[in-house]
């Protein structure tokens, strides 16, 4: 039999009947009276409906008792109240203690649901279960001490101790707690110092943050300002004096204001904008050309460079940093500090090293020098350099320091050990073996 024959063989009126009377009741039975739509609408068996249908009677009925008895206990209370006030007025004992105790019954009787709702909302089952917990404790310690004479025992020790003679005992224990005040001061004043600490270690690492985002900022803005002062509306690059003093100005002002990343963000910025490299120019018109090729021709001997780095770098410290492809050619890194830094291709031809650290460097490809190794001698002061021999364009690496430097060419090494001097040639990987000293000191 199918759950639809199932229910088309109970009769409906008795059904329509029920649906009446919930219809009368009141919430409990609307509830289910619901709940036993839902139920037959879903098709469950007849016997499960049959049930429903009897708690919803029950709850029925208890609701209709709960609001039944609800006026009579306070009839009941108004009549125990009254017949305490009587009883006290004719001093009759007996009825007294009948009305006053009928009367505490029926008030907690009345304050129960209320008392029970400010407990669930003022105290959690947590809090209830500690509360129990601790009554426990203590009703027990009272059954201890009464039922095993354990008291008792206490009170019969106590007094054959001569407490006079106790007296120095006493002064020993108020220096112990003395001391232990002492030791809680320092404690206490030691977790101030641990709390100050860490609250100055965390400002000072809001305080670096900041100054990270306002360097980053300032950068920005350096970059925009440079941009708008050496192009001109069509995007190429003006060659008036004034235009590259203010931007070699702007330059060497933001580099004394910058940490060693932000000069290297600098560097790559206006290297890769051929800002640093000498440009071959217009000599009437005192424009940049074009290569033919989609960039600016490049003249080493006769160039203008648009921004001149100088001594702006002398004695910086650039460690740790990524220098790739840069064109620092020319420029005065005396005792500038590149340790670590990755130097891949990078241009340092006529560059002044001297004193300067490369420790731990990346050296693979870079250029120190134009022409042949065998011809080719440092920058000089007073010689023009010859590109196609090499003479005079060398970097000046005197008294560098190349220990541990990473993936150096043997054009580089033969280079440096020939005119780095007796101080420096000890540092270079793989040696100076059979390269003469050409620098002679």
């Amino acid at each position: 039999m199918t759950i639809n024959e199932s229910d088309a063989s109970h009769p409906s009126s008795p059904e329509i009947t029920q649906e009446d009377e919930f219809e009368i009741g009141g919430t409990d039975s609307s509830l289910v009276a619901e709940e036993l739509e839902k139920k037959q609408v879903t098709g469950k068996s007849s016997l499960k409906t049959n049930i429903i249908k009897g708690t919803s009677f029950l709850l029925e009925s208890n609701s209709s008792l709960q609001v039944a008895i609800t006026p009579r206990i306070l009839l009941f209370t108004t009549l125990a109240i009254a017949i305490t006030f009587i009883s006290i007025v004719i001093n009759n004992s007996f009825l007294g203690i009948l009305a006053t105790l009928a009367t505490l019954l029926l008030s907690l009787l009345i304050l129960f649901p209320w008392l029970q709702d400010v407990i669930q909302e003022w105290f959690s089952p947590e809090d209830r279960n500690v509360f129990v917990g601790l009554i426990g404790i203590v009703v027990a310690i009272i059954g201890l001490f009464k039922f095993t004479h354990l008291g008792n025992s206490l009170l019969r020790w106590g007094r054959r101790i001569n407490w006079d003679a106790s007296g120095t005992l006493a002064e020993w224990f108020g220096a112990l707690g003395q001391i232990a005040i002492a030791i809680i001061a320092v404690y206490v004043a030691w977790r101030q110092y641990v709390i100050s600490k860490d609250l100055t270690i965390q400002q000072n690492l809001l305080t670096v943050q900041q100054n990270i985002i306002t360097q980053q900022q300032t950068i920005d803005s350096y970059f925009q300002g440079v941009s708008d002062l050496v192009l001109d509306e069509e995007g190429l690059l003006e060659d008036w004096p004034q235009e590259r003093a203010i931007a070699e100005g702007r330059t060497a002002a933001i580099f004394s204001s910058v940490d060693g990343s932000g000069k290297a963000k600098i560097l790559r910025f206006l290297s890769r904008s051929k800002l640093l490299s000498p440009l071959q120019r217009d000599r009437r018109l005192g424009r940049a050309i074009l290569d033919g090729s989609g960039g600016y021709a490049e003249d080493r001997l006769e160039g203008v460079r648009v921004i001149d780095l100088g001594v702006m770098l002398a004695g910086a410290d650039l460690a740790d940093n990524d220098l790739r492809w840069t064109d620092l050619s020319e420029a005065n890194l005396i005792r500038a500090n590149l340790s670590n830094c990755d130097l891949v291709k990078a241009n340092l031809s006529r560059t002044i090293l001297y004193d300067a650290n490369l420790s731990n460097a990346d050296l693979n490809g870079v250029r120190l020098f134009y022409g042949l190794v065998e011809q080719v001698s440092p920058r000089s002061r007073t010689e023009r350099p010859n590109y196609e021999t090499g003479e005079h364009t060398g970097a000046v690496v005197e008294n560098a320091n190349f220990t541990n430097a990473q993936r150096m060419s043997e054009s580089t090494r033969y280079y440096c050990c020939a005119w780095c001097g007796e101080k420096t040639r000890s540092t270079i990987p793989g040696g100076c073996e059979g390269i003469p000293n050409k620098l002679g000191r």
